[in-house]
């Protein structure tokens, strides 16, 4: 039976080449390989009589770098937005490694080597300066990002996302959502548990079938191992938790209703 999540990705890939992004791998180095989505017109074909071997040419807008949470892919989480951006901006768009076909072999888990191995990868697609902007997940690689290089990252916008995952906050969210650990809450197995991670996540009640709904599950949790290890690396002790000194802008966007991370959380971080 046809998995109607996987027959949509060719669909997807035509409307967001149409957006101005097509997909692009890169090797950051043996055993590594980040995925992309790229502006369309950094991606020069080799002419009649060349070798045929795509090259990258350095993007000419200033550039946006669009970071995924821990429940869908890159394109997934920001088809709606390409479009809106790619007039005035050059978008990338990382599928994080272990998410979209990015792949390592490298034991470290933590957010610090997503934001490294991610800051190489733009390096080779020829970015030098960017705005972040992380989802989630994403927003806890984008502040290691900021942390890290200052240079490179002039400014973020961070969305239901906060700058670590300590224990007293992991607790209080897991307690009060009703789950027993991160891993039951963002790597369901089954239809139920995928139901009741939307229903946290998602405003809106949307209604898809079942089939749905399992298709999306074969499609959007692979590696299920690794993102397993990620979400361990991700919670450090509360004796470790420190608030580095950003240089940057830094922008929060809060739903009121997030229910992962309270708005409170977003009222402390902005005093921070």
């Amino acid at each position: 039976m046809v998995n109607l999540v996987a027959a949509q990705k060719p669909l997807m890939n035509g409307l967001m080449k149409m957006a101005g992004v097509q997909p692009y791998s890169v090797e950051i180095e043996p055993g590594t390989v980040m995925n992309f989505w790229v502006p369309c017109e950094t991606v020069k074909k080799p002419g009649k009589g060349e070798k045929k071997v795509t090259h990258l040419e350095k993007p000419t807008k200033p550039v946006v770098v669009l970071v995924h949470g821990f429940a869908a892919e890159g394109i997934v989480t920001w088809q709606f937005q390409v479009g809106a951006l790619t007039k005035k901006y050059s978008v990338y768009v990382p599928d994080l490694l272990f998410f979209g076909g990015s792949i390592t072999d490298k034991p470290d888990r933590s957010p610090t080597f997503q934001a490294e191995y991610l800051v190489q990868g733009l390096r080779k697609l020829g970015v030098e300066k960017c705005v972040v902007v992380g989802f989630s997940y994403g927003g806890m690689v984008a502040f290691k990002m900021a942390q890290m290089y200052p240079h490179m990252v002039e400014a973020m916008v961070v969305s239901g996302s906060i700058l670590a995952m300590t224990d007293s906050i992991s607790v209080e969210s897991l307690n009060r959502l009703g789950f027993s650990s991160s891993a039951e809450l963002l790597l369901p197995n089954s239809v139920k548990g995928l139901k009741a991670l939307l229903s946290v996540a998602a405003y809106k009640k949307l209604w898809f079938p079942d089939r749905l709904h399992k298709d999306y599950l074969e499609v959007m949790f692979t590696n299920r191992k690794e993102r397993a290890e990620l979400l361990e690396g991700l919670v450090i002790s509360n004796k470790d938790a420190t608030i580095p000194s950003f240089p940057q802008r830094i922008h929060l966007l809060w739903g009121e209703e997030d229910q992962i991370f309270k708005q409170e959380l977003a009222y402390n971080m902005k005093e921070y």
